[in-house]
């Protein structure tokens, strides 16, 4: 059965940074102040990124940026029940086209897929699995916009995309 309480996750990817960076944590206090949990889809490069998000309830895994340090303590992918729901977080890898179809040969069939790698935003049901990818939170070089997302685990599962200035 699905829980009626919504739980809200703050969702990055591709930060690209070697440590905390104090404009992208002034939009994260206030995007992500009253998150339950923050999921960072990879490509941290090290992990004092994750110092940007206090005592926040963190998942996060590597992606393939990432310093060697960050590989031995993340992982690459992780698998969560979340009020109900099975949702994968892995930062994928390869040509942004065919990606959601790559993840699905490697998790299975889960309820929801977080994303990063392509630094576009994805934010769409395909085949029965819900598809979120945040994009890039600083990293401009693929995609014209940067941003971070939100996902509401409730009775279903329901994402938005923020865009950042």
């Amino acid at each position: 059965m699905k829980a009626d309480k919504k739980l809200k996750i703050g969702v990055i990817s591709d930060t690209h940074l070697t440590g905390p960076d104090g404009v992208l944590k002034t939009f994260l206090e206030e995007h992500f102040a009253d998150a339950d949990m923050i999921f960072h889809a990879g490509d941290l490069v090290d992990l004092k990124v994750l110092e940007m998000f206090g005592d926040k309830d963190v998942r996060a895994v590597y992606g393939n940026m990432d310093n060697a340090r960050t590989r031995r303590e993340l992982p690459e992918q992780l698998l969560m029940e979340i009020n109900g729901f099975k949702i994968s977080l892995m930062h994928g890898w390869g040509a942004p086209q065919g990606i959601e179809k790559r993840l699905v040969e490697k998790l299975g069939r889960p309820d929801c897929i977080v994303f990063g790698h392509t630094h576009y935003p994805v934010n769409r049901v395909m085949e029965g699995i819900y598809f979120f990818n945040p994009g890039s939170a600083v990293d401009k070089r693929f995609a014209r916009d940067t941003s971070v997302g939100i996902i509401e685990i409730g009775s279903k599962i329901e994402g938005k995309i923020i865009a950042l200035p």
